[in-house]
């Protein structure tokens, strides 16, 4: 009885979250410093749209502004069945953060040239979630390196699935 109940309590926290996108870009293009949870403020049409999967944060950022944070650039598409009062798929989002986060968020934008990239969307217990990160830029170099390390593990993997089949 007491691992039914501890079970279904891991499941029911790992299925109260729902992926709706990954921005696999910013993994390739930045490196993470800190990552944050944030709210978003979103129109009802913007939720459904969510709900679809109909989203790209592919070229989106983050900025602080009159003590703020602001979702740039993303892009949600228009909700289908919606009628005139659909909304904008480009419009300037509010993130909801406290503001002794937003402040410790800006204070290492502005001091160490650092910028804030979204990093996942997704739903929690109904409510839609935007994981952001202080990130610092790769440089070529290291995008080539992390591609060969890639490759080497890709290697490896399969070098060792060979190896499980010959026993």
């Amino acid at each position: 009885m007491v691992e039914h109940i501890l079970g279904s309590t891991m499941m029911d926290k790992k299925d109260g979250i729902k992926i709706i996108t990954d921005n696999r870009k910013a993994r390739h293009d930045y490196f993470f410093i800190d990552n944050y949870e944030a709210g978003m403020e979103l129109l009802g049409t913007e939720v459904k749209s969510l709900r679809a999967g109909r989203v790209n944060l592919t070229d989106a950022y983050c900025r602080v502004e009159n003590g703020e944070m602001w979702l740039f650039n993303s892009h949600i598409s228009p909700y289908d069945f919606g009628n005139r009062a659909n909304h904008d798929p480009k419009r300037v989002r509010r993130l909801l953060l406290h503001k002794a986060e937003i402040a410790k968020i800006y204070a290492k934008v502005r001091e160490k040239g650092l910028t804030i990239v979204p990093v996942k969307m997704y739903f929690v217990r109904g409510k839609v979630k935007l994981e952001i990160a202080v990130a610092q830029g790769k440089k070529l170099y290291d995008k080539r390196d992390a591609m060969a390390e890639k490759a080497a593990q890709r290697d490896v993997a399969r070098e060792f699935k060979d190896r499980q089949k010959d026993f």
